[in-house]
Parts: structure tokens; sequence; C-alpha cells
């Protein structure tokens, strides 16, 4: 009953920790207390079940109880998770293999006579020291804690066969070791056996760290240069505005002019349309600034000056404040490629227009993003039963679409397209939701 306590004071510590690991490293889906039920309710069944002390059981349950906590607790991928959990639990097993080759080495029957309480107890102190230290070494080897959620890609998934290498190797010696007498030579090559193990898998975690870092900075740079194209862009279309209000304030006179004409032979409804003609002219519209986000407003007036080209009508009614929870990579995804379909849908179309709008649901943390456009045809066809939409060579396009829908996923929102055949326009509607609210 007294060896009791030394496996409720394990739990308790690894509880501490895994609770320090994810509120440091990812944002938190639910309140404190909740989140605190939930950790408390899973390594209570982990205690319960490790008085039966059956090893391959304990650790297997430590993985799921732990792959069970990130899922529900934190913003993670389930792949993602499961790196996690494999993480903690190849350090935690390592942790108590190495304390477990060093006792074994300096006094062989100190864990014998049924565990004494005593020897138990430090036995757990000093490998869950070594867990905690390793652990606290790994949450600050992340870079950027709580900013992306979506750190890791679904690659990361075959790095889970390391840890999980690890823990069967380091089980396979423990099993041998209380199987076999083992000279002392070879409880020290087990004890460094461990320690490479744990180095091995220390220099997996930083190395992954150091491809996802380079990534993000090759991402951010792919981003940086979007930025400066808009921005020129941008800049070049402010350019051509004031030009053609120069002109027109030049050619003003003659306008004038024109209309006296008009007026003194009457011609009142002429004069009409002129002055109508005047002031619906693209020169005298104020158009370089449609939202009050910055990288939006670039890519907005991007596509304004393309509808123009193509003489597409195009409206946006971006409300403030908006668009803000959307990171810009995301936000260049997402508008781009809505746009670019529905300019391509929209060109060669006779008086077509685009719309687009974004607003907030009151009392909610859902933004509804919505887009209409001209579109001559159905883009939807069936395939075996189910709708799908129509993409021409779609060996080469498509990943627009596909692009779309994975940011929507990642703001655990919902789309909803489709074709309005009496207007002849296609209706994108997308709803996502703010990360913490």
């Amino acid at each position: 009953m007294i060896n009791t306590i030394c496996y409720f004071f394990s739990f308790l510590v690894e509880a501490i920790i895994l609770w320090q690991y994810s509120s440091h490293l990812f944002p938190t889906k639910h309140s404190s207390q909740r989140k605190l039920v939930v950790l408390c309710s899973l390594y209570f069944i982990l205690f319960c079940v490790s008085l039966s002390e059956f090893i391959w059981l304990n650790i297997i349950l430590y993985f799921l109880l732990n792959f069970i906590f990130f899922m529900t607790q934190c913003y993670l991928n389930w792949y993602t998770a499961i790196f996690h959990s494999s993480i903690l639990t190849a350090v935690m097993a390592m942790s108590e293999l190495i304390v477990y080759g060093i006792i074994k080495r300096f006094s062989p029957h100190f864990l014998d006579n049924d565990r004494e309480f005593y020897h138990l107890l430090f036995f757990s102190v000093f490998s869950k020291l070594i867990f905690f230290v390793v652990t606290y070494i790994l949450m600050h080897l992340m870079q950027n804690p709580k900013k992306n959620t979506e750190k890791y890609d679904k690659s990361v998934f075959l790095l889970v066969f390391i840890p999980l290498t690890s823990i069967f190797i380091m089980f396979t010696f423990i099993s041998i070791g209380e199987s076999v007498s083992l000279p002392s030579s070879l409880d020290w090559m087990v004890v460094v056996g461990a320690v490479f193990l744990l180095t091995a898998n220390l220099l997996m975690f930083e190395i992954n760290q150091y491809h996802q870092k380079k990534n993000m900075e090759f991402t951010e740079m792919q981003l940086l240069l979007q930025k400066e194209a808009d921005s020129a862009q941008y800049y070049k279309m402010l350019n051509v505005q004031n030009e053609n209000q120069r002109i027109l304030i030049h050619d003003i006179k003659k306008h004038l002019q024109s209309i006296d004409m008009l007026n003194e032979q009457k011609e009142y409804d002429k004069i009409s349309a002129y002055i109508r003609q005047l002031v619906l002219s693209s020169d005298l519209k104020e158009s370089s600034r449609l939202c009050d986000h910055e990288m939006l407003n670039s890519i907005l007036c991007r596509y304004m000056q393309q509808c123009t080209d193509n003489h597409i009508a195009f409206h946006a009614d971006i409300r403030s404040g908006t668009t803000d929870f959307i990171a810009d990579n995301d936000l260049t995804s997402l508008f781009c490629n809505l746009l670019d379909n529905a300019v391509k849908a929209a060109e060669y179309i006779p008086e077509s227009f685009i719309e687009i709008s974004t607003n907030k649901k009151v009392k909610t943390p859902f933004t509804v993003l919505t887009v209409i456009n001209s579109c001559r045809t159905d883009p939807f066809i069936t395939k075996n039963g189910s709708p799908t939409i129509s993409i021409p060579h779609s060996h080469k396009h498509g990943f627009g679409l596909k692009s779309i829908r994975k940011i929507v996923a990642k703001y655990n929102g919902n789309m909803q397209i489709y074709y309005n055949s009496d207007t002849l326009t296609f209706h994108a509607i997308i709803t996502l939701k703010q990360q913490g609210l």
C-alpha cells in the first residue's frame, strides 16, 4: 500500500510536466479549469491501471492518454499530437531506464526486496527530475511558441517512428536485465545506450525544429515578395489614377465648352448624359482605399485594376476588423485564389461583375466571406452520383480550390459553393472562426 504513494507521486509529477509542456507550446481550446479536470481524469485512469504493474500496458496507455489530452485541449492536428505524445513517452521511458541502469551498476539489489518504499521513492524522484529537465529543454527548443498551431506538416508523422523504436529498445534492455543477471560492464553499456538513445531523440527533435524554422523563413520570404509585388502594383495603380485625374482636370475646360454648346442647342438630355458620364468616370473615383487592412487592400486594388482592364465591374465591402485574425500568408492564398477564379469566370462576359464582402456575425467569433461573380456556364458536373466542380486541364490546375479548403479547415470554418442558373452567377460563402474565442 505504501508503494502506491510513490506511484501517485510519479503520475502527479508527470501530469504537471504535461501541463507545463502543453501550456508553453500550444494555444488552449478551453478554460484552465476544464483543462485541469480533463488532465486529472486521464491521469487518474493511468494511475489506477499502473497498480497492475504491467509495464507494456502502462507505457501504451501513457502514450494514448497524452494523445487524447493534446487533441481535446490544444489546437493541434492529429499527427502533431502523435508526434509530441511519442516524444514525451520516449523521454519519460528513457529517463527511467537511465536511472535504473545507474542504480543497477552501483547497487544491483537496490530495487529488490519487493521494491522497498524508500528505494522506490528515490528512483521515482531521480527519474522524474531527469524527465523534467529534458522536457524543459525541449520546451525552449521550440521557436515562437503559441504563434503557429500548424507548425508541423504531415511529414512529422514519419518521425514518430524514432521515439517509438527507442521505447521498444529500452524496454527490451529492461526485460533482459530483469530476466538475466548481467555483468557490471553490460549494465554500464545499457546506461550509455539509454543516454545515446535520449541524445538521438533530442537531436532529431532539434534537427526537425531547424528545418521547420527554415521552412517558415522561406514562407515569410515568399510572403514578403508577394507584399512587395502587391505594393508595387498598388502604387502603380495610384500613379495611373493620379495621371488620369490630372488629364481630366486639364481637359475640364473643353468639357465645359462642350456642355455650354449643348446648352445653347437646348440638348438637355445630352447634357444630362454627358454630366453623368463624367461623374461616373473611373478617373474621378476614390478607388485606392478599399479596406483598412493594408495587405488585403493591396490585393483588392490589384484585382480591381485587373477587372478594370477586362471591363468587369468590381465591388468590395470589407468591414473593419473582420480579417485581422487571419495570418498574412493565409489571407493572400485565400483571397488571391478566390479572386483568380472569379476573374477567370467573369472575363469575356458582357456587363460582368465581381462582388466580395466580409462581415462578422454579432456576438460570435465567426467571420463570413462572400464572393459572387458572373459565370456563363454551370461549373458543376456530376461524377458517380456526387457533384464536383469542373476545372479545365485538371492535371495542371485545381490547386487553388484545394488551398482554399485547407485554409477554411485551418480556421475551423465552412465553405458553401453553388451556381445560380437564373442569374448566371457563381456564389462562394466561407465562414471562418477566430481562434481563442
